[in-house]
């Protein structure tokens, strides 16, 4: 009988969680459905400010409704493109007087950066002010606030102003503890795509290209500052040499911002510039919710159609998705803008390290196509290099920011031997029985042969020799001329302008502008490819556990790039052609 009663309530208590479980979710999406449906459309009213505050990511293109099991209602990310659509829609909105930007440490790349600062630039044409406001700006968001016309600082604020710095990770120390060795096949007199797992530091060669690469970035963003700040550059470098901003009052002295307040000083001094009454509350809409406010003054779209295609992450096989690209996703989408009628032109925006050579290939294969047909611009985001450049360098057009990482055009093979950690480190020992004399190539317990060795090595100078001879067709250059500035060698698209990689600067909405004018099209609508999933399959794909990045990001914070980048070099297959390095510029 107590048997009886024991499976009874181990029954009942196990029946009673499943509705608990299942009605945590039907409330979830409910409250998804209530969000998705109250969201259609946003009403503001006159005088309201446009608040915006880059905290999150900043992705090239706005997701889907994102959920996350374990945390309360729904994240919604905004991207790039909808970032800048609404700084243009509220340049020309009566209700918004002017931004508010609230600003601390913004997790983007300087070229995305330099996107919105140009969009920015361009709202301050209609007339209308932008106020700046922090309690401590990083360099990054200082150099975004360097647009406003006033910037504010907290009076027990910070700015950091040093100089940049680069930071790489390398992983020699943890291989030889663990007694695995990497053996590498290359081409190219620039190493640095493999650095991390042979040496402990930048080699020479690396350490002067990140020099020089960093040092174009830092006299882009010296040159924003000291326009819109009226300070020379010279003296720009001299504050940061000797490290005079410290403190708020330092800033202060220094021109770096305007005034010292207080959040609540600050906003009596908004409800002034805006004539409202010191008793009332200042309207303001978040850059996100922005997104929901109707256009009243877009231009009517034609029946012509501009595709933008967008590719981030890593270059791999199979479909993709919006951290990640897959040669066959991108590849359907690039062909489906092609094939359609309507689709007067293509933007490739791109924002990846590269990947697979092989997955680049099939990918550049229908950019090829595609540039037949109609005009392809290809709009280059923070880094499209190495693969990046590979999948870009048969578009009509290239441009970038001048801050762009970019080229890395090189070949690399990794393979690792395990022999020494799972014999030594654990024990276990392997033995082969063979039919041919290399039915193990290519093998991972156990070193290559000097034979498979030459074979990989013949691989990897081939692939090299087709990606540098499709990058001399697409580029109008000299294969030779290709391979003295390839060599796996790392660029800033300043320097990538002056030795033909790209043919200009500009960001994501530049790139639109440019394929319109080579398509002879003035009215237009813009499709976004690849398609993205809807919001209720991103909810199932977060309950069977099918995208658990979002929760290890949420849990790692800024060491999120640590996890990615093993999850990259563990998922490395076959012949590549990216960038290894993590860099991090700070």
């Amino acid at each position: 009988m107590k048997q009886f009663f024991k499976f009874m309530f181990a029954s009942m208590l196990g029946t009673f969680l499943l509705i608990v479980i299942v009605s945590l979710i039907g409330i979830g999406m409910l409250a998804a459905i209530v969000v998705t449906a109250s969201s259609d459309e946003t009403v503001i009213s006159k005088n309201t400010m446009l608040l915006v505050k880059l905290n999150k990511e900043i992705p090239d293109r706005t997701s889907k409704m994102k959920f996350v099991m374990g945390y309360a209602g729904p994240e919604k990310t905004t991207g790039l493109n909808d970032l800048l659509d609404n700084l243009k829609k509220a340049k020309n909105d009566a209700n918004i007087p002017g931004i508010y930007l609230d600003l601390s440490d913004i997790p983007a790349g300087i070229s995305t950066l330099d996107e919105i600062r140009n969009g920015l630039a361009d709202f301050k044409t209609s007339g209308k002010f932008i106020w700046a406001y922090s309690e401590g700006y990083t360099q990054k968001s200082y150099y975004l606030a360097t647009v406003a016309d006033k910037i504010y600082l907290n009076p027990q604020g910070m700015i950091d102003f040093k100089g940049l710095t680069v930071e790489m990770v390398f992983l020699k120390g943890m291989l030889e503890k663990l007694d695995i060795k990497m053996q590498i096949i290359r081409h190219g007199k620039f190493k640095s795509a493999t650095e991390p797992l042979f040496l402990d530091k930048m080699s020479p060669e690396n350490r002067k290209q990140m020099t020089e690469l960093i040092s174009d970035i830092w006299d882009k963003m010296l040159n924003g500052i000291a326009e819109s700040r009226k300070i020379k550059k010279e003296e720009l470098n001299r504050l940061a040499d000797s490290l005079k901003i410290q403190t708020a009052e330092d800033a202060l002295k220094y021109k770096f911002v305007d005034q010292l307040v207080y959040k609540d000083e600050l906003l009596s001094l908004m409800k002034k510039q805006l004539k409202i009454d010191a008793k009332k509350k200042i309207q303001l809409v978040t850059i996100d919710n922005y997104t929901n406010v109707a256009d009243t003054k877009k231009p009517s779209a034609g029946s012509d159609k501009i595709a933008v295609i967008y590719a981030s992450g890593s270059i791999a096989g199979g479909e993709g998705d919006d951290q990640s690209i897959g040669s066959e996703g991108i590849s359907k989408a690039i062909r489906k803008a092609r094939e359609d009628d309507k689709v007067k032109a293509i933007v490739f925006r791109i924002n990846s390290g590269g990947g697979s050579a092989l997955a680049s290939d099939v990918i550049w294969r229908e950019v090829d196509l595609a540039r037949k047909v109609k005009p392809v611009v290809a709009s280059f985001g923070d880094v499209a290099a190495s693969g990046g450049y590979y999948i870009a360098c048969a578009a009509t057009k290239i441009i970038a920011d001048p801050t762009t990482i970019t080229g890395s055009i090189g070949v690399f093979g990794v393979i690792p031997n395990m022999e020494g950690l799972f014999n030594k480190k654990l024990g276990i020992t392997f033995d082969w029985a063979m039919t041919n004399k290399n039915g193990d190539y290519i093998p991972t317990m156990k070193p290559l042969s000097p034979y498979q060795t030459l074979l990989i090595q013949r691989d990897v100078d081939h692939i090299y020799d087709v990606f540098t001879g499709k990058v001399a067709e697409g580029r109008n250059l000299k294969k030779a001329a290709v391979d003295s500035i390839g060599q796996g060698r790392v660029w800033s698209g300043s320097d990538a302008k002056t030795i033909g990689l790209i043919d200009d600067f500009g960001g994501l909405t530049q790139a639109v502008e440019l394929a319109a004018t080579l398509a002879k099209t003035k009215k237009y609508q813009i499709q976004s490819l690849p398609e993205q999933k809807e919001w209720f399959e991103e909810l199932i794909n977060q309950i069977t556990g099918g995208d658990p990045s979002a929760r290890i990001k949420e849990t790692l914070g800024t060491d999120y790039r640590f996890y990615q980048y093993y999850k990259e070099i563990r998922e490395m297959t076959g012949v590549q052609a990216r960038m290894l390095m993590d860099i991090t510029i700070n």
